[in-house]
C-alpha cells in the first residue's frame, strides 16, 4: 500500500502538509440519510490536499466508500453530490409539505416538518435510485425469499453504483477498500476486502443491506445483511490489521454515544439509536494505548537479551508483537439537531442532506484549522492520541 501523498513545499492555498503516516484511513460508520455528513467530511479533506491510502465503511458508509474509491480523484466531490443528490431526490407526485406547518394548530420547527415528510415520504414511496417498496408488501406476499422477507427492492441501488462507480478504478489498489457485513447463517462478521478480493456492487450492498427493511445480499452461496447488526464502524479492523503501521485516522461517526436523559417515548426511541449505533472509540483507543505499553514493557525485556537469543524463531515473533507504531485518531461525529427525531436516519430530503453535508464540512474544517492535530503522537502519549473537536469544546 502506498503512502499518503506528500504536497510540494510551496502547496496550494488551504493544502495541508501531513505528517510521514504509513496510512492514512478515512473510516466510515453506518446510519443511513445521516451518511451525507461523511460526504461534507471528505470534501473538507479533499480540500486540504488529504487523500485517504485506506477507506473502510459499513452501511451507508459502505456506499460513500465505493463512490469516492470508485471516482478519480478531480470528480470524487462531485459524484458524491451526484450520488446524494440523487438518493435525496423528491417523486414529481409525492405532495409538496409547503404550508403544512403553518396550517398546524400548534407551533413547529418548518425543518421538522419538512424532515417528517421526507421520512414518510421514504417510507411509503421509497427513495429514488435506492430502494422502492414491495407490492404486496412480505407480510402479504405468497412467495418466499426477498419478496417475504425484506419491505424494500433494494434493485435501483445497484443500477445508481453501476453508474457511479468505476469498480475497475476501485479494484486498482491504488486505495485500500474494506467494507463489513455480517453472514446471515453463521452470524460471523466478515470484510470483504480489496487486499483479499475484487468487489462489486454486490459487496457494498451486502453491507447496508438492514433487515428487515432490505433483503440479504448474496456472494458467492452465502448471504449477508448490514455489518452494523453487529458492529457499526470498522475502526478496530484497520487499527488491528496486519502488519501494523503508522497510523492517521479520520473517523466520521454519524451517532453520538454521549447524550441527554430523554423526555418521551420519540426520543427513547432516537437515544436508543444513538447509544446502539455509536462508536466505542474511547474504549477502542484506551485498548490501543495498554497494548503500546505492554509492546514496550516487552520491547525493554528483547533488548536485555543477548543477541544470540533474539535470533530465535520464537524471539523474533515476540519481537515483531513488540515493535511500536503510532496510531492518531481524528474523531467526528454528527451532532444530532434539535429538530431531528428518531427519523433522522431514513429522513432522506434533499434539505436535510444538504445540512448533513454541510455539517461536516463545518467540522473537518475546524478540526484542520489547527493541523497541529494530525501530528504524530509522542512517547509520552504512548503511541496513540485522539482528537473530536465537539470534545474539546465540552
Amino acid at each position: 500500500m502506498r503512502g499518503v501523498k506528500r504536497k510540494q513545499a510551496r502547496s496550494a492555498p488551504g493544502h495541508i502538509e501531513v505528517p510521514p503516516y504509513d496510512v492514512v484511513a478515512l473510516v466510515l460508520q453506518g446510519g443511513g440519510a445521516l451518511g451525507a455528513y461523511q460526504a461534507g467530511v471528505y470534501e473538507g479533506l479533499h480540500e486540504a490536499g488529504i487523500e485517504p491510502t485506506w477507506l473502510a465503511g459499513i452501511s451507508i458508509g459502505a456506499l460513500n466508500t465505493a463512490v469516492i474509491a470508485g471516482s478519480p480523484e478531480s470528480q470524487r466531490v462531485d459524484r458524491l453530490r451526484e450520488f446524494w443528490e440523487t438518493i435525496c431526490a423528491v417523486p414529481v407526485e409525492w405532495p409538496s409539505s409547503e404550508g403544512l406547518a403553518e396550517a398546524l394548530p400548534f407551533a413547529f420547527d418548518m425543518r421538522s416538518v419538512h424532515n417528517a415528510a421526507a421520512a414518510m415520504r421514504a417510507l411509503f414511496q421509497g427513495q429514488p435510485g435506492f430502494f422502492k417498496p414491495r407490492f404486496p408488501p412480505p407480510y402479504l406476499s405468497p412467495f418466499a425469499g426477498d419478496a417475504a422477507t425484506s419491505f424494500y427492492d433494494t434493485s435501483p441501488l445497484r443500477d445508481t453504483l453501476l453508474r457511479l462507480v468505476d469498480f475497475d478504478r476501485l479494484n486498482s489498489g491504488d486505495i485500500r477498500v474494506s467494507v463489513g457485513a455480517v453472514n446471515v447463517r453463521s452470524g460471523n462478521f466478515v470484510y470483504f476486502d480489496t487486499a483479499e478480493r475484487k468487489l462489486g456492487p454486490e459487496h457494498f450492498m451486502a453491507s447496508g443491506a438492514l433487515p428487515p427493511g432490505f433483503p440479504a445480499v448474496e456472494i458467492d452461496g452465502e448471504f449477508y445483511w448490514d455489518g452494523g447488526v453487529v458492529s457499526n464502524t470498522p475502526l478496530s479492523y484497520v487499527l488491528s490489521t496486519e502488519p501494523r503501521r503508522d497510523t492517521l485516522t479520520f473517523q466520521v461517526d454519524l451517532w453520538s454515544a454521549k447524550g441527554r436523559m430523554p423526555d418521551d417515548l420519540m426520543e427513547v426511541s432516537s437515544r436508543q439509536k444513538d447509544i446502539q449505533y455509536s462508536s466505542r472509540t474511547r474504549a477502542i483507543t484506551t485498548y490501543m494505548m495498554q497494548m503500546q505499553k505492554m509492546r514496550r514493557a516487552l520491547q525493554r525485556v528483547m533488548d536485555r537479551l543477548p543477541e544470540g537469543a533474539k535470533q530465535d524463531p520464537e524471539m523474533q515473533e515476540i519481537a515483531e508483537l513488540a515493535c511500536e507504531r503510532a496510531y492518531n485518531i481524528i474523531q467526528l461525529i454528527y451532532q444530532t439537531k434539535t429538530y431531528e427525531g428518531h427519523s433522522k436516519d431514513y429522513e432522506f430530503g434533499l434539505d436535510a442532506m444538504r445540512e448533513h453535508w454541510q455539517s461536516g464540512l463545518d467540522d473537518i474544517r475546524r478540526t484542520l484549522a489547527d493541523p497541529r492535530r494530525l501530528d504524530r503522537p509522542t512517547a509520552s502519549e504512548d503511541g496513540v492520541v485522539s482528537h473530536d473537536v465537539h470534545r474539546q469544546d465540552r
